[in-house]
């Protein structure tokens, strides 16, 4: 499972409109379930869920952990893809436009908790510009798929995982290249602080 997983599909966002639906990846997020399970929590047939599931699975939100079986069944049990869905439409979450958007509400936020800063867009920019460099140097996003799939952690860990696996397999000439590019971020971020 996924700390975080950004759906990007229209399709998905129907598939969310529905209450049961949500509630499933609720109860789906925090263990997995086999149907009869789910449906005796929410109280209503096995058939609904399963129809509930089979969109679920479709839409990649649910998938099957395992299977076991009971007597002459198979039961097959499902756990959410993620423990938390970020759903946006015409962004991903490598995209230029979301890191200017986020970058933008990040420099407001830093305002309202004391930071006086001032800026333009430019600035904005060259901010984007550097986070885009960021993610694109040294393969720290490499291991987010298998990292996705180790069991039992909570987000924070397998974000730090991620991150130690990235730092291992990054070589010393990339990791020098990181770093420059940090103290280029922080070397602006600070230029933006009046005086």
């Amino acid at each position: 499972m996924k700390a975080i997983k950004t759906i990007s599909d229209p399709e998905a966002f129907k598939l969310m409109a529905d209450q049961t639906r949500r509630k499933i990846i609720f109860l789906l997020r925090a263990k997995e379930m086999t149907v009869s399970q789910i449906a005796g929590e929410l109280n209503i047939t096995p058939q609904t869920v399963y129809h509930h599931i089979k969109k679920l699975v479709k839409g990649d939100m649910v998938e099957v952990t395992r299977e076991e079986r009971v007597d002459h069944l198979i039961e097959s049990y499902y756990q959410a893809t993620a423990e938390v869905f970020h759903f946006m439409c015409g962004k991903t979450s490598h995209s230029k436009a979301l890191l200017k958007e986020t970058t933008e509400i990040t420099l407001k936020n830093l305002q309202k908790i004391g930071f006086k800063l001032k800026y333009t867009q430019e600035d904005v920019a060259k901010l984007v510009e550097l986070k885009m460099a960021q993610q694109d140097c040294c393969g720290f996003m490499d291991f987010e798929e298998k990292v996705s799939k180790l069991q039992d952690l909570d987000p924070l860990t397998k974000q730090d995982i991620q991150d130690y696996a990235g730092m291992l397999s990054t070589s010393d000439k990339e990791f020098v290249n990181q770093d420059e590019l940090r103290k280029k971020f922080r070397k602006l971020l600070k230029s933006l602080i009046e005086k």
